[in-house]
């Protein structure tokens, strides 16, 4: 809530640099309706595989994994989970869905941060959909193996309170439309994150409710492009953003610029492979096709068949061997060892199909 008072953003300067993700940022939301007349069937390709990689980045970044064939065999059909990952791993999807789905049936308040929290342990007896009943803090692990607090969050008896102001002064800016949601979403992620309100789950939390308020405010890319994969990605920088501008926070006294520049950073590369992706896609032969060709791009130097398989589970195993087979005759990449160990590598550090490099935002 410290970062939703009116007095406390006038107060936040905007940088010039800032300014000119917001109007690139605009001008991508202008073209995304376009897309979704022109494109209903890849769109509804996309979309599928974004529920995917966001259900899997977003529990990855918690720790929370299980092996590739039975991660594909838990998205692709309606399984039973064996354990407390795999109940995880399908209570976010669950939730995620239904923010994909109807959006706007959600309004932003306790009851509803409880209910997305409580989905994602549904499956689970870990106590899920309350405020968290100890204290917490938010620690690291370092290479020597101690361990450092880098923030402590308010306490579970404040808790309560603060999520009900937080919720509510979120909802008067928001009504009044008196601050950019662009502004407004990134700084209410911010306090939930550093408000910590559960015991365990808040990144996922705070994920999810990043997604449902971008569709609130019709920047709907997280519908089609991973933005939990986006944020696994550059995980360092995430953490990074969230430790300079939390410096001061219980005081009203921090600097939301790092968090702001991070969160419109990932929300620009989100919409820039979008259009890069449905541009591939429609001057391929194929869609599948063009949807492997651009999950290798987004791979590191070297990876594996599994790593394709994770992220396009509608693709079969057979099919991705033949465009690799096809690539690897262009020139585009090499193969390292046989069999289901064998290795795939792009040649040189560059990308697979256009010949240069991405650009970091």
């Amino acid at each position: 809530m410290k970062s939703l008072d009116i007095d406390f953003l006038s107060r936040q300067a905007i940088p010039i640099e800032m300014g000119g993700l917001l109007q690139k940022l605009g001008e991508f939301k202008g073209r995304q309706d376009l897309f979704q007349h022109q494109m209903p069937q890849i769109l509804k390709t996309l979309r599928q595989t974004a529920v995917i990689e966001s259900t899997e980045s977003s529990n990855r970044i918690e720790g929370i994994t299980v092996p590739a064939k039975r991660f594909k065999e838990l998205m692709v059909h309606p399984v039973k989970p064996k354990d407390r990952s795999e109940a995880e791993i399908l209570g976010y999807r669950k939730a995620l869905s239904k923010i994909h789905t109807r959006p706007e049936a959600f309004t932003v308040d306790e009851k509803t941060i409880l209910e997305l929290h409580r989905q994602i342990y549904a499956q689970t007896d870990i106590p899920a959909g309350q405020w968290k009943k100890r204290d917490n803090a938010i620690e690291e692990r370092l290479s020597d193996g101690r361990w450092i607090t880098r923030f402590v969050p308010l306490s579970s008896g404040q808790t309560p309170l603060y999520m009900r102001e937080l919720c509510k002064r979120f909802n008067r800016l928001w009504n009044k439309r008196q601050v950019s949601p662009l502004v407004l979403i990134p700084a209410f992620v911010f306090d939930f994150l550093c408000i910590h309100p559960f015991a365990d789950g808040n990144g996922r939390v705070s994920r999810l409710l990043t997604v449902l308020l971008l569709h609130q405010a019709d920047y709907i890319v997280g519908r089609y492009i991973s933005i939990e994969r986006i944020i696994e990605e550059s995980k360092e920088t995430y953490y990074e953003s969230l430790q300079l501008s939390s410096k001061n926070w219980h005081r009203g006294k921090h600097n939301l610029k790092p968090w702001w520049e991070y969160f419109l950073g990932v929300l620009i590369e989100a919409y820039q492979e979008f259009e890069r992706r449905l541009g591939t896609i429609t001057k391929s032969r194929g869609m599948k096709t063009a949807i492997v060709e651009e999950t290798i791009d987004n791979l590191p130097a070297i990876f594996s068949i599994s790593d394709i398989e994770r992220r396009c589970p509608s693709v079969s195993r057979d099919m991705i061997r033949v465009i690799l087979n096809r690539m690897r005759k262009q020139g585009l990449i090499s193969c390292k060892g046989t069999g289901r160990g064998a290795l795939w590598q792009k040649r040189g550090n560059k990308n697979t199909k256009r010949g240069n490099k991405r650009g970091n935002n």
